[in-house]
């Protein structure tokens, strides 16, 4: 009889044969021949058993197909494993964190991570891992070789389950739903990720400003701020950043593409959460409230942004001037005043502009578009803005007070326009007269006096003046 055979002999005296390959593939002896190896990828096996289920991995052969989703495998044993999916059951429960799984061997694996134990380091980076296949998919990032390559965008990937998974971007498909908020993501992960921010809960905090995330990849990219550090740099207007994401995201600028529109005003967007966020204007719905004055936002952002303003603190100073700023934005902007630079222009009366935005909103002038019309007087506005700052005349509310003199205005800017006055400074100089002026805006409008330009005529005697106002 053969040596790899076994006899056994049942309870009816009926002697069976077993051989080392049918025994659950276990053979007499657990050294490897190496005359079993996988002539594709040099692994080797016990038994020429082993080696034959293996090889099919190799091969387009797999004949084992669920009846659910069409999946197909290349033995039963994946099969039947893969239809414990399907049936919801979560039999392994883990002891520390309660998470189920419907197989032993992943509870086994999940276990791990409560260890802490990580075994496997890289001998490029020194990174660690909990699993050695961890480790070796890492090695493929090390390699550069992205074999598995997307035939809709051509994005290339190191394994084929990063390329499976992003092409369900292109598919559409969103079959995970948020409960809380209705939003849908391809993949459960990422819906998993997003209810976190229902929660409330922020774990992670930034030991330098006190910032709290929901996750620690967040808190790790957040302290790139802190370090000042900007490694991506833009071709095109050599602006800096932190994250090569955000260089990305900011070259669509320059590309002049703007994929996205809305369908209630036709406005473009180069970014879809420009969009999304431009929409949440048109619903009206306002859901972020501030505590300390009452005022409505349509995003958190714009609530956390306006609070720095009740907080009183002006961290960002302009070095020339010294002006003060809540936002490192708004001081950037401002320098461009500075600069002396004005690159926007007006097609239909020459005047430039320091920034883009204030060229867009110059131009609804020449429009003649008034969209918004005050419900008391019935004057009528291009932007929503001017008519917010219109309408507190109505209220009589005039909450700046200078504290010389004791002339209260309706804006703040009224008031540091006016404390000018008292400062003596008049930094505008007519460089025709050499007559001076507390504000720009006054010297401008001298300055027509030496044009000799009278726009304004009387309908009655015909006389002609230079300002409306006269």
């Amino acid at each position: 009889m053969d040596s790899s055979q076994k006899k056994h002999e049942n309870s009816n005296g009926v002697r069976h044969q077993k051989s080392a390959e049918e025994n659950n593939g276990s053979p007499t002896t657990t050294t490897r021949d190496e005359s079993l190896s996988c002539e594709q990828c040099s692994k080797t096996f016990i038994t020429a058993t082993k080696l034959r289920i293996h090889q099919r991995i190799h091969t387009v052969d797999k004949p084992f197909s669920c009846d659910q989703c069409k999946k197909t495998f290349t033995s039963k044993s994946q099969l039947t494993r893969h239809q414990f999916i399907h049936s919801g059951v979560k039999l392994f429960s883990c002891d520390q964190c309660g998470k189920t799984f419907t197989q032993k061997s992943h509870l086994t694996s999940h276990q791990l991570i409560h260890i802490g134990v990580k075994r496997f380091s890289c001998d490029h980076c020194g990174k660690t891992f909990i699993h050695k296949s961890h480790l070796t998919s890492h090695h493929l990032i090390h390699s550069g070789v992205r074999a598995f390559s997307c035939d809709q965008c051509k994005k290339t990937f190191t394994s084929k389950s990063q390329l499976t998974r992003h092409q369900l971007i292109h598919s559409g498909v969103k079959l995970f739903s948020c409960d809380q908020c209705g939003k849908t993501f391809t993949h459960k992960s990422h819906l998993t990720r997003h209810q976190l921010i229902h929660s409330g809960v922020k774990l992670f905090s930034c030991d330098q400003c006190g910032k709290n995330f929901t996750q620690k990849s967040n808190l790790t990219s957040h302290h790139l701020i802190h370090s000042g550090v900007k490694r991506f740099s833009c071709d095109q207007c050599g602006k800096t950043f932190t994250h090569k994401r955000s260089l990305t995201r900011h070259q669509l600028i320059h590309s002049g593409v703007k994929r996205f529109s809305c369908d209630q005003c036709g406005k473009t967007f180069t970014h879809k959460r420009s969009l999304t966020n431009h929409q949440l204007i048109h619903s009206g719905v306002k859901r972020f409230s501030c505590d300390q004055c009452g005022k409505t936002f349509t995003q958190k952002s714009n609530l956390t942004s306006h609070q720095l303003i009740h907080s009183g603190v002006r961290a960002f100073s302009c070095d020339e001037c010294g002006k003060t700023f809540t936002h490192k934005g708004q001081l950037t902007s401002h320098q461009l005043i500075h600069s002396g630079v004005r690159a926007f222009s007006c097609d239909q009366c020459g005047k430039t502009f320091t920034h883009k935005m204030s060229l867009t909103s110059h131009q609804l002038i020449h429009s003649g578009v008034t969209r918004f019309s005050c419900d008391q007087c019935g004057k009528t506005f291009t932007q929503k803005s001017h008519l917010t700052s219109h309408q507190l005349i109505h209220s009589g509310v005039r909450a700046f007070s200078c504290d010389q003199c004791g002339k209260t205005f309706t804006h703040k800017g009224q008031l540091t326009s006016h404390q000018l006055i008292h400062s003596g400074v008049r930094a505008f100089s007519c460089d025709q007269c050499g007559k001076t002026f507390t504000h720009k805006s006054h010297l401008t409008s001298h300055q027509l006096i030496h044009s000799g330009v009278k726009r304004f005529s009387c309908d009655q005697c015909g006389k002609t003046f230079t300002h409306k106002s006269h």
